[in-house]
């Protein structure tokens, strides 16, 4: 009585105390209470209390049912009777409200029928158990109503902590009682104000997929009353539900699939193509509408195989879906938009037709499918894009309303692209620069109406990547139009975009250097314009410049000086640093198709403005330099990153490089400590190996030295991550090997020492993540100065160790890592180093086998388990029936409270069939189920651990 008063307070104090720290201190104490054993016999007692008021009833139902689906274990088997007897009083207490009381409740008897065999339950199961209740107390069938709906529901329900097995049996105990249910339904559609709730658990049942023969359903009372509601108010939403299960059932694996169930889809098309009037009825609701549209929106989803066939059945439901996609509302138009990429992806993939038996029959009557439904994707362009229009008020909305429209014009590019493939792109091009045209009509200034222009260039943008090169009837319209449209920020924004977007028709079409001027012109006004037109101008220039980079090879001078302005910040250009990247790359390409000498001095040239603003930064006394932020220094490094990545001249890069050194060596000893900065640096590093390989002479030399020497002292991950670079590129080159092999013994040693446990692993996870990173290029690149090494040994203790930190990156680095050395020393290559592999894992195989199934079983979660199955799979495969005793001997320490000998048994006999070569394809299902009975809930998975845990150090 103490503690039921104690939960009452508790309450009050949630709900109605003023101070916030009062209230979040009954919010922990009420969390802690729902997890101990006296929650059960509290939350029923009050359950069954009169005096309990609203607040009191709805925590303890959710506190019932959340016990009954994780904690049911903690209960005697000999508590099932009396627990069910309670929870069926108090479900016929509630049987009128409060809702939430009685569906909480209800999914607490579900969850308990999940847990116990249906032999408890008495003949038939819970099912059945419910029919005689139901006989027997006729005035409390809306309760036991609510619990036939949550029932089937529960079968997917992954929070009641059942064993796999269970759940598999339950399901299967469910469907062999689909008749009774079906009939329990039917008798009480009787009852007329029952019949939404009858509806609504038919639909239940109907997502079983099972256990229905179709032919019984296409004349079955429950399927014909959903049909006859269909236009009746009151029971319109659940009659829906019922439609939209029934045409998803029809196209399941389970239930046979469309020839199968053609009786019920010619039973259901007609019902729902009669409400297609209803879709232009303005006195409809909206929300009726919306259910209507859903109904033809799931009629094409799932019978879009069907309706690609292009018969004129086909054609109707195609245009009920034109009508849903020309709504008003995007919401509801929107609805139809999976449809219309699906039936793309069916007319135009050459799957669809692989029963036709040779090329011509193929492509004869795929061009007929394309011909019927030229018209529908035609009407659609015209449909959808009026949508990608700017609102008036667009300057006036807020972020999280601009961020909608912005989503809404990026799903009806989606579809412009899909009606776009279907059509071609040039016939989808035709449709659109009519809109274009008539616009552009109308925009003769800046102050006047742009956006229908600005929205036939975003769908014109869209379908670039479909027009052809060489497309010389609109194109040149199109270019013609846009390069002369007022300047207007969003419009020129979205003229820059089109322009970019069209660079390889520029590269290709006969008048593009003629136009290039022009068109640079528009970007230069563009980068001038705004921040939002300079962005989409940058972007333009980058892919002009890549797909023009030939013609614009003799425009240099005119290039550098657009660079030169935009890197240095002068005058009105608008283009921010990050931007100016765009512009970095855009040189950087065209200076690529020099000839050696010209790449090398234009490359000098564009190293040259970003060279400058670093001396000016680094003549500063060091206490100043120590004080600059880092975008000081990044800004500038982030650009040569830029240069060393895209000038693809081999020597010219390593040229730079070598003579920029000594700036970067000043910025390495004094910025070691900034993370931002070395970051940075590393990445332009990185950059200049990639591109310039064995060019590099003594400055890959210098470089290593230096992050050798700065590792031991900042620790910053970057070094790591470079050093990784480097690995690739040269860790095969004999005359490395020395300066290699004393890099990764250092780093690695270095990098055991800091991760010396779990906690340092957390509060270092980057550091773990590259280091794991290293270790397995190593592995692949250097074996030979990696394995043999002292450094080989002392990283597997180390990773054994960090396998479960929680940081996903670096477990999986981790795992990996691991996985590599079995990997690869079961290739032709790795055999010599076998000794070497097996005098480190064998001594450790048992440690290693205990904390991956620790792993599988709760140490790291469950979202990584095939990562953890993969290197444990990699392990049997290696050791055999070694490593299955290794398993045997992990599993039997779980106690059988927690997991069955039988399910130990099927886990390591899944392993024994792996390390024999039987089958790895069925170690999966074992590996997940074991994982799920382990993780089942909290105190399980506190006993695993708990047992798996002291060898895990």
């Amino acid at each position: 009585m103490e503690l039921q008063n104690t939960v009452k307070e508790a309450l009050n104090a949630l709900y109605h105390h003023p101070d916030d720290a009062v209230r979040m201190q009954a919010d922990r104490w009420l969390q802690d209470f729902q997890r101990t054993l006296d929650a059960w016999q509290v939350a029923d007692n009050l359950l069954h209390d009169a005096t309990s008021n609203l607040e009191t009833l709805i925590f303890c139902s959710q506190t019932l049912r959340s016990k009954v689906q994780r904690d049911f274990e903690e209960l005697p088997s000999e508590a099932f009777r009396p627990l069910r007897d309670s929870l069926n009083n108090l479900l016929r207490e509630f049987h009128k409200g409060p809702p939430k009381v009685r569906t909480q409740i209800s999914i607490a008897v579900a969850a308990l029928a999940v847990h116990v065999p249906a032999e408890d339950w008495g003949d038939g199961g819970i099912v059945n158990w419910l029919r005689v209740e139901m006989n027997l107390h006729p005035e409390y069938i809306p309760g036991f109503l609510e619990l036939l709906t949550v029932l089937p529901e529960e079968v997917f329900n992954y929070k009641i902590a059942a064993r796999p097995e269970r759940r598999r049996q339950f399901e299967k105990e469910l469907t062999s009682q689909m008749e009774v249910a079906l009939n329990i339904l039917t008798a009480c559609l009787n009852i007329n104000e029952l019949k939404e709730q009858v509806l609504e658990a038919f639909a239940s049942w109907l997502r079983l997929k099972h256990g229905i023969p179709g032919s019984m359903l296409a004349t079955h009372p429950l399927v014909l009353t959903a049909l006859s509601s269909l236009n009746s108010e009151l029971l319109s939403e659940a009659a829906v539900n019922v439609i939209s299960e029934l045409i998803h059932y029809t196209t399941s694996r389970e239930s046979g699939g469309v020839q199968v169930q053609m009786p019920l889809i010619q039973a259901i098309v007609p019902q729902v193509m009669n409400l297609k009037a209803q879709l232009r009825d303005s006195s409809k609701d909206e929300e009726d509408v919306k259910a209507i549209a859903r109904l033809f929106a799931d009629m094409g989803d799932s019978y879009v195989d069907l309706i690609a066939t292009g018969s004129d059945e086909s054609k109707l439901i195609v245009q009920a879906l034109l009508e849903v996609a020309a709504h008003p509302e995007y919401y509801i138009a929107s609805m139809t938009f999976n449809f219309w990429h699906s039936l793309q992806v069916t007319l135009t993939r050459r799957d669809s037709y692989i029963s036709l038996v040779n090329e011509s029959s193929i492509e004869s009557e795929k061009n007929r499918r394309l011909h019927i439904f030229r018209p529908a994707y035609e009407s659609l362009v015209s449909l959808v894009s009026f949508r990608i229009q700017y609102p008036r008020d667009y300057q006036d909305l807020s972020y999280e309303d601009l961020k909608e429209f912005k989503q809404t014009r990026y799903a009806v590019a989606d579809v412009l692209i899909d009606a776009a493939s279907v059509l071609g792109g040039d016939a989808a091009l035709r449709i659109l620069y009519m809109k274009l045209d008539e616009a552009a009509a109308c925009c003769q200034n800046e102050e006047s109406e742009w956006r229908p222009a600005e929205a036939a260039l975003f769908g014109i943008r869209a379908i670039s990547s479909y027009v052809s090169v060489v497309e010389a009837e609109v194109m040149p319209k199109v270019m013609g139009r846009l390069l002369k449209l007022p300047q207007h920020p969003q419009l020129l924004q979205t003229v820059c975009l089109t322009v970019g977007a069209y660079s390889k028709w520029l590269d290709a079409a006969s008048g593009g250097l003629s136009i290039l001027p022009s068109v640079i012109e528009v970007l230069m006004s563009g980068l001038a314009k705004s921040e939002d037109s300079a962005a989409a101008a940058a972007l333009a220039f980058r892919q002009i410049c890549d797909d023009c980079r030939l013609k614009l090879c003799g425009c240099l001078e005119g290039l550098f000086h657009i660079y030169h302005r935009a890197v240095n910040g002068e005058g009105t250009l608008k283009v921010c640093a990050e931007d100016s990247l765009h512009l970095v790359e855009a040189l950087s390409k065209v200076i690529s198709e020099l000839p050696p000498d010209q790449a090398k001095r234009a490359l000098e040239a564009l190293c040259l403005p970003v060279v400058t603003p670093l001396q000016e930064v680094l003549s500063q006394s060091p206490e100043m330099l120590n004080n600059r932020p880092a975008r000081d220094f990044t800004v500038h490094i982030d650009r040569f990153g830029y240069i060393f990545r895209y000038v693809n001249h081999a020597e010219a890069v390593a040229d730079a490089i070598q003579r920029l050194w000594p700036i970067f060596k000043a910025i390495f000893d004094l910025r070691a400590w900034d993370m931002r900065t070395m970051e940075s640096i590393c990445r332009a590093c990185k950059y200049a190996v990639r591109t310039s390989g064995r060019c590099m002479g003594t400055t890959i030399g210098d470089m290593l030295e230096k992050i050798q020497e700065l590792y031991k002292q900042h620790h910053q991950p970057c070094f790591l991550y470079l050093s990784s670079e480097v690995i690739k590129i040269f860790g095969s080159d004999p005359s490395c090997a020395d300066y290699l092999k004393n890099l990764i013994e250092s780093l690695f040693q270095h990098t055991t020492r800091i991760l010396t446990s779990i906690q340092e692993f957390t509060s270092r996870p980057d550091i773990a993540d590259d280091c794991f990173l290293l270790a397995s290029r190593c592995i692949r690149y250097c074996p030979h100065l990696f394995i043999p090494s002292a450094a080989f040994p002392a990283l597997v203790d180390c990773s054994l160790i960090g396998i479960t930190v929680q940081h996903r990156e670096a477990s999986s680095s981790i795992l990996t890592f691991l996985s590599d050395i079995f990997d690869h020393a079961n290739s032709s290559e790795g055999a010599k180093y076998l000794p070497i592999r097996d005098a480190v894992i064998i001594p450790r195989g048992s440690s290693m086998t205990r904390i991956l199934i620790a792993c599988l079983t709760g140490a790291i979660p469950s979202s990584r388990l095939e990562t953890v199955t993969y290197t444990l799979l990699s392990l049997c495969q290696t050791y055999g029936a070694r490593s299955v005793e290794w398993a045997k001997e992990s599993v039997s320490l779980i106690p059988l409270t927690a997991v069955r000998e039988v399910e130990r048994s099927r886990f390591v006999q899944a392993l024994s069939d792996a390390a024999s070569g039987v089958s790895v394809n069925a170690l999966s299902v074992p590996v997940e189920e074991l994982s799920d009975v382990c993780r089942r809930n909290r105190t399980v998975m506190e006993i695993v651990q708990g047992a798996l845990r002291p060898h895990m150090n």
